[in-house]
């Protein structure tokens, strides 16, 4: 199986707000797009699970016209928080991205 770094052109993680994080998979074509889209790997359920947020509050975005997912979840302690150690989120990405699809 292959994984999610394997099939994607790029992955990114980033706050999207002091309290949220968003997780996005780009793909350059159709195939490798919908190869993830359609994976049981990569739901709402898994990436709760990956992240340790409340499956109820995920968000996920598909965006067919630019072949983009993106998972939007709470973070577990507030950007700038003194025990928080990626006040960017920007490591984030790595645990999807290492996902088999």
């Amino acid at each position: 199986m292959a994984q999610v770094k394997e099939l994607a052109t790029y992955i990114r993680s980033k706050n999207a707000g002091p309290f949220w994080a968003t997780v996005e998979i780009f793909c350059d074509n159709d195939e490798s797009y919908n190869t993830i889209k359609g994976s049981p790997n990569i739901t709402r359920e898994k990436v709760a699970n990956l992240y340790h947020a409340d499956v109820a509050k995920v968000k996920v975005f598909y965006v067919d016209s630019i072949r983009v997912i993106k998972f939007s979840f709470p973070r577990p302690l507030p950007s700038g928080h003194k025990y928080e150690n990626d006040m960017h989120t920007g490591q984030q990405y790595i645990r999807l991205a290492e996902t088999e699809v």
